[in-house]
């Protein structure tokens, strides 16, 4: 039977990690710098306790950032109707490139956390993948019966352009603006679709 002492560090407890994701969750949503030390003081806690309540600083953006991604049909639910791979494929992109640079602290982070170590990068969310598949949907009676391998190659060309990792080599290494970084990899993931939708017609 619990005691009250029990009952209350149990709940103090809960408060505490509370508080540490609610501050990652602020810190996130202000699009700047995410770390441990920072959330740590914003939650008004040491390192050390945030890091007791979370391993890494991955597992704790994946708990903050929990939920606040909608499921790929509703990201998608402006162009529900269009049977246009090209169409889907470029709001798609555009979808995540501008939620990555309203995030892109956490983003930062979390790619830094997984390229140190390649095992963890299952704890980075998927986003990408759902949202690549759910636009191509058109393409399922069609390129995917008739060249499976394309259709294959096709996600995996998409994947690579429709991606915090194309959009910070945009920005970082080639020195475009947000806006023209997200319309570059657009028009490449266009392009590529494009080429896909092509080979049908020939087919």
């Amino acid at each position: 039977m619990a005691t009250p002492i029990d009952t209350g560090r149990s709940n103090q407890k809960r408060r505490t990690r509370a508080a540490i994701v609610e501050a990652a969750s602020s810190l996130i949503a202000a699009g700047g710098e995410v770390s441990m030390p920072a959330v740590a003081r914003a939650a008004m806690v040491s390192e050390p306790t945030a890091y007791r309540y979370f391993p890494d600083l991955p597992s704790l953006i994946s708990e903050a950032l929990a939920g606040a991604w909608p499921p790929p049909a509703e990201a998608l639910a402006p162009v529900a109707d269009s049977t246009d791979p090209v169409e889907r494929v470029a709001f798609a992109c555009e979808f995540l490139l501008r939620g990555i640079l309203r995030r892109q602290g956490a983003v930062r982070a979390m790619i830094a956390a997984t390229v140190a170590r390649p095992a963890a990068a299952a704890e980075r969310p998927g986003l990408r993948f759902g949202l690549i598949d759910h636009a191509l949907a058109p393409l399922e009676e069609t390129l995917a019966a008739t060249d499976p391998e394309a259709f294959a190659q096709l996600k995996r060309d998409l994947a690579v352009v429709v991606g915090a990792e194309a959009l910070f080599t945009l920005t970082d290494l080639c020195g475009l603006a947000p806006d023209d970084a997200v319309a570059s990899a657009v028009r490449t993931a266009t392009t590529l679709t494009e080429a896909a939708v092509r080979t049908v017609g020939q087919g």
